[in-house]
């Protein structure tokens, strides 16, 4: 899989920037959010709290996605901002399990 951005803008109203990028992925099944996000954290050099990837949309009948995504200066700006249901899209599968188990506990 590789990554290839296509356009980098600062938007200081909401303290992020917002990535735009196409993911390559030929000879693999389309990658899965939490994967392109791995790779989008070693390439931009930050932390994996801080980054969000809003969609990303496959070409029909290539091995290419267009992707979106937001890396935040804080994890407080990130939880403020975002709706709830990109943050569960963006969490690791360990975390939620975890949750789950302290709730049946109570």
């Amino acid at each position: 899989m590789e990554i290839e951005f296509i356009e980098e803008k600062e938007n200081k109203l909401f303290n992020r920037k917002e990535i735009k990028f196409y993911v390559d992925y030929d000879g693999e099944a389309t990658p899965k959010v939490l994967d392109i996000k791995s790779k989008l954290v070693a390439l931009l050099n930050t932390k994996k709290e801080l980054i969000v990837v809003d969609n990303v949309q496959p070409h029909y009948g290539e091995p290419k996605a267009l992707g979106y995504a937001k890396v935040y200066d804080t994890a407080e700006d990130l939880a403020y901002i975002e709706t709830e249901h990109v943050i569960a899209k963006n969490a690791e599968p360990e975390e939620e399990a975890s949750e789950e188990d302290a709730e049946a506990e109570e």
